[in-house]
This record gives C-alpha cells, structure tokens and sequence, in this order.
C-alpha cells in the first residue's frame, strides 16, 4: 500500500529524485523558465514554491535553509532567489509557478514548460 507516499518516483533512486529535482530548481531560478517532462514539473512546483515562501523573509537563517534545500549552490542563485525573485511575490499568498503542456515527446511522454509568474 502506498500510504503516505504521494511523490512521483520519476523512476529513479531516492538519492537520484533529489538530486535531479535540486538540479531543475537550480536551473529555473537561474533561467526563470525551463522546458521539462509534465511529471518532473509537477514534482518540481511545490518544491519550488515553497523555496520562494521561505526567501520572501530574507533572514539569515532563510538564507541557509534555501541554500541547504537546493544543495549549496553558487552564491548567485541564492542572491537572485533573495534579491529578484522573491521581491515580485511579496504581496502574492502562493501560486508563484506555472505549468504549461507543450505536447508529447518523441518518446512519448508529456512535455511541459514550467515559469515564475508575471
């Protein structure tokens, strides 16, 4: 029985999901857009959004949280998450990402586009 387990395995690892999930949202705040599967972009939004929640505080200690999730990365993507980002959404209760169907792959999965909102 699944109980409990409402995440999408992606067919990968335990360790696999979350590095592949920090690595897309590394790449959605450093491009603001990006182009993936419908069903990592699902996986992608909460987690994403989330991080957004936390940096409209910008404290320290959000600072080092959000760096934390997204697996210590270049003090850029942090600075831009803090500095860009996070200032749009400061009057906005959730709801910061998008998720647009784009159509099969010629592997036959769903293609999608997953952006910040205007």
């Amino acid at each position: 029985m699944r109980h409990a387990n409402k995440n999408r395995k992606l067919s990968r690892s335990a360790d696999g999901r979350v590095s592949l999930l920090r690595g897309l949202a590394v790449s959605l705040i450093r491009d603001e857009q990006i182009t993936t599967t419908f069903a990592k972009a699902k996986e992608l939004q909460p987690r994403i959004e989330r991080l957004i929640t936390v940096a409209k505080k910008d404290t320290v200690a959000a600072r080092r949280t959000v760096a934390s999730r997204l697996g210590e990365p270049t003090d850029a993507i942090v600075k831009k998450l803090f500095s860009i980002i996070a200032p749009k959404f400061t009057t906005r209760n959730g709801g910061y990402t998008r998720v647009v169907k784009m159509g099969k792959m010629p592997s036959g999965r769903e293609e999608a586009t997953i952006a910040f909102v205007e």
